[in-house]
């Protein structure tokens, strides 16, 4: 199997099972799970993973105070409030609503930019960024009523996740450049999960384990292995040989492919409002994305 063939296999793998989450998760919480144990299991997890494997294989250090700091606000941006709001607001909201809302994404990350790294937003970015705002809004404000399948208040704690993981690909750039990815992740993940073992320790121990059927502790594996391990090393090892188009290509294919999982499994109805609103926020996020710098659309949505 030749190498480009193997890196579509594995961009792919990784659009699926972003895609899969949105409506796996559903079936977890909050019948078996509450949304904040959740997290609790899967960051303290993913934690201990990426901290034994820094410690044993990359052996590499963050050092220095503006280092520490900015790793520390990785932590709670990129995993803590990320989280948080992520399995918060799709707890409450619609999969496809959620799929379709983490898309601005790279238009949260470019308005960091631009107010922290001095980024230059010319006109075709500033009308990517009304055209994706103002589909989300559309979808938000519709998100009510007897036939809607969202929620408002869920599709703004997407929103707010977005915004938190925009932030923490603004911040983490120049740990990336310095040291190792796992030695930044592995960093990110400890402080996350000493900030959200409060907030779900409760329901981590409520629940009656022995009582789970086996498709639920499949999913539960998935979210914790295959989404936040097994997703972010394939990425991770991709990235290495595919540019940045390539990338692109499969990050805008996540939220497509969390649609059909939805609709498929009868998780969720895609609407034509819904289809409307989706081609705003694509065609905004898209004048968004054309023109910026290569680095920078390397951008893994994490969910």
């Amino acid at each position: 199997m030749s190498k480009q063939v193997q890196v579509h296999g594995a961009l792919l793998l990784v659009a699926l099972i972003y895609g899969s989450n949105y409506s796996i998760a559903k079936e977890v919480m909050p019948a078996y799970v509450g949304p904040y144990g959740l997290i609790v299991i899967r960051v303290v997890s993913a934690a201990l993973f990426f901290g034994i494997f820094s410690r044993l294989v990359v052996k590499e250090k963050i050092v220095g105070r503006a280092d520490n700091v900015r790793a520390i606000l990785c932590g709670i941006t990129g995993i803590a409030v990320n989280q948080l709001c992520f399995f918060g607001g799709l707890n409450l909201t619609a999969p496809i609503n959620a799929a379709l809302l983490m898309v601005i994404t790279p238009v949260i990350v470019l308005l960091f930019s631009a107010m922290l790294l001095k980024e230059r937003v010319g006109k075709a970015k500033v009308s990517g960024i009304i055209l994706a705002c103002g589909g989300a809004f559309l979808l938000i404000y519709t998100s009510r009523g007897a036939g809607a399948t969202g929620n408002r208040w869920g599709d703004l704690l997407i929103i707010l996740n977005a915004t938190a993981y925009g932030m923490y690909l603004v911040l983490v750039k120049p740990l990336m450049q310095k040291y190792h990815a796992i030695t930044v992740v592995s960093r990110a993940f400890a402080v996350g999960a000493v900030i959200v073992i409060p907030f779900g320790w409760s329901q981590v121990v409520a629940p009656a384990y022995t009582s789970f059927p086996a498709a639920i502790w499949a999913a539960i594996g998935f979210m914790v292995f295959g989404v936040t391990i097994i997703a972010y090393l394939f990425n991770s090892w991709a990235l290495r040989y595919a540019n940045a188009s390539v990338v692109g290509a499969y990050i805008y294919l996540q939220p497509v492919l969390a649609i059909l999982i939805a609709v498929a499994f009868g998780k969720d109805v895609f609407t034509l409002q819904k289809g409307l609103y989706a081609l705003v926020i694509f065609a905004g996020v898209y004048l968004v994305s054309r023109t910026r710098q290569p680095e920078a659309r390397k951008v893994e949505v994490e969910v």
